[in-house]
């Protein structure tokens, strides 16, 4: 009888033991740490960018009708962005097409990142994926970068954005 009573009281605490186990990995895993279910680890937190081009955001400024758009991600963790980026009414095909930074709005600066395997027509889009430096993606979020498309008839740029980012 005492051997029964010995086994079953072990097999209780071990149950017991079990389930106060389960029950803190699942506090680990869920919103009991902060980080679980809606609540992402900090740094974990990517933007959205965007910038609608023009002519008279060029330094200096032109009279082209050509316009574009940028729309895309930035990932601060793996600084990566994820772009799309399309464009209408330009003066002839683009020669290039690059990210430009650190620059304020109304300031030039030298290319960042080149943009290539774009379309050689007046209008079209484009997309890819980059990886930047963690100084880049500071000034990028601050909103000292900008995109711009150039064309034969506008070598320095016909159409610019300076790109804006929103915390996701």
């Amino acid at each position: 009888m005492k051997k029964a009573s010995f086994f079953h009281l072990c097999r209780k605490q071990l149950l017991a033991y079990s389930l106060v186990g389960i029950a803190a990995w699942l506090a680990a895993c869920g919103k009991g740490n902060g980080y679980g279910g809606d609540n992402p680890p900090p740094g974990n937190t990517n933007y959205s960018i965007s910038a609608s081009l023009s002519g008279t955001q060029e330094v200096p400024a032109n009279a082209t009708t050509g316009s574009g758009m940028l729309t895309g991600t930035y990932d601060p963790s793996s600084y990566t962005i994820t772009y799309t980026l399309s464009w209408t009414g330009i003066t002839g095909v683009p020669t290039g097409m690059h990210f430009h930074g650190p620059a304020a709005s109304g300031q030039n600066a030298a290319v960042a990142v080149a943009i290539t395997g774009f379309t050689a027509a007046t209008a079209g889009s484009t997309y890819g994926t980059t990886v930047i430096t963690a100084a880049q993606g500071a000034d990028l979020i601050a909103g000292k970068w900008y995109v711009n498309i150039h064309t034969a008839a506008y070598g320095n740029g016909e159409i610019r954005g300076q790109i804006t980012s929103t915390k996701n």
